[in-house]
């Protein structure tokens, strides 16, 4: 489900990140992310739900696979945020 498109005071898209902050494009995580954290996972599938990035862009710029992003977008449909905990995988499955 896409999200309304909003503009910051400077003009810049933006959308309601995870933890109900705006969230532009240089607020997301560094293309170069090795570490993907819960937090930075969902601030990927947001911007790509509101439209800031689309997933062809998304995936080319943090090297994803459009699986592992299907996945992670998979995951918090049916557990929340709580889904992307790797720790817990297989309990969500």
């Amino acid at each position: 489900m896409l999200q309304q498109q909003r503009l910051n005071n400077r003009g810049e898209k933006y959308v309601i990140g995870p933890t109900g902050t705006p969230l532009t494009l240089n607020d997301l995580p560094p293309a170069n992310t090795q570490r993907w954290v819960i937090r930075r996972k969902a601030e990927v599938v947001a911007a790509v739900r509101g439209g800031l990035l689309t997933l062809d862009d998304a995936c080319e710029r943090y090297r994803l696979t459009n699986e592992e992003f299907g996945a992670w977008q998979a995951a918090i449909e049916r557990h929340g945020l709580a889904g992307l905990r790797t720790t817990r995988i297989q309990q969500y499955r």
